[in-house]
């Protein structure tokens, strides 16, 4: 049938009617919170390229998260940024480094605070790559043991998910077997399966203090330009364990987003990255584009894309346009 008899305008006549036939919505239950982890104490540091977002010592970060759990906001993702770093990133899996000491103190104060710890040697290296260096590369094989011990120091502390995000071969597997093998068989790994090596991340750089001290990322993250590389890369993550997998970055590999999600059937988690949220800050700031419209708009692609949970920085603002409108 058609116009006259079929009006699509009809379902778009009220509030009301548009929320009933509305097919994708975004709930504070499907979104991450990242934080930014330093020693120290009583220290919120604005990061200058992300506006509204904060380098934390651990006494404001659990004041910080009681205020994330008051606007119903129960998951986050820790990225420490310690004052030590050397060769092979110690401080990433050191049993009283600030990671675990982190997790600790927010499960102390907010029980019930799904705690997601990243796992990566690039924010605790001299050098910053994700793991050790041997002639002038990342050395895949020795880097594994130094993550899963990263794991299981975490999963110690009480963290509920482990998120690998070095994309070194083979370290769902190592990190699964380090977790089982420690009574940890229940915490759940989430892997950044598909890991572009984009320039999207520069504001996160600058605030984990994580860029590479040469070359790049490219030998170990992924070419842009692939996406069936993405499925294999996917795929071989779930054959050793991964509970999620995640795409990142998210607006520019939607497409990827939707073929993982068709191809596979399990949970995917989009990374909505620094970059992203940078640029529409900027834009805002500026006086070019509705800010609520636009964050809206963007974290509902993702959904729709299939996207079953978003990591974003804009997990707070989310709370703050949810809760202004009427019920």
């Amino acid at each position: 049938m058609t116009f006259p008899i079929v009006r699509m305008r009809r379902n778009r006549r009220t509030p009301r009617i548009r929320e009933l036939v509305r097919e994708t919505e975004i709930g504070l239950h499907k979104l991450v919170y990242p934080l930014f982890v330093v020693d120290g104490e009583n220290v919120k540091s604005p990061i200058g390229a992300m506006p509204g977002c904060f380098r934390f010592s651990i006494d404001t970060l659990v004041a910080e998260v009681n205020e994330l759990a008051q606007m119903h906001i129960y998951n986050v993702i820790l990225f420490g940024v310690p004052n030590h770093k050397d060769d092979v990133g110690s401080g990433g899996y050191a049993t009283d480094g600030l990671i675990p000491r982190a997790i600790a103190a927010i499960k102390k104060s907010v029980a019930d605070m799904c705690v997601w710890a990243d796992v990566c040697l690039c924010e605790y290296t001299s050098h910053g790559h994700c793991g050790v260096i041997e002639n002038q590369t990342v050395n895949n094989d020795k880097t594994l043991p130094l993550l899963a011990e990263a794991a299981r120091v975490y999963a110690a502390a009480g963290a509920d998910i482990i998120a690998p995000s070095d994309m070194m071969d083979g370290r769902v597997d190592a990190i699964r077997t380090a977790l089982d093998d420690n009574g940890f068989e229940d915490i759940a790994i989430c892997a950044y399966s598909a890991k572009y090596a984009s320039a999207y991340y520069g504001p996160f750089r600058d605030a984990a203090h994580s860029a590479p001290g040469f070359g790049d990322r490219t030998s170990y993250q992924m070419d842009p330009a692939n996406s069936d590389e993405a499925l294999r890369e996917v795929e071989l993550d779930l054959d050793e364990g991964a509970d999620m997998v995640m795409v990142k970055p998210a607006l520019a590999y939607l497409d990827i987003v939707r073929r993982v999600k068709e191809q596979f059937m399990v949970p995917v988690v989009a990374y909505n990255v620094s970059g992203e949220y940078s640029m529409i800050k900027a834009a805002v700031q500026n006086g070019w584009i509705d800010h609520d419209r636009v964050v809206m708009e963007t974290l509902l692609s993702m959904r729709r894309a299939g996207a079953d949970i978003i990591i974003t920085y804009f997990a707070k603002d989310v709370a703050r346009i949810l809760n202004s409108q009427p019920k």
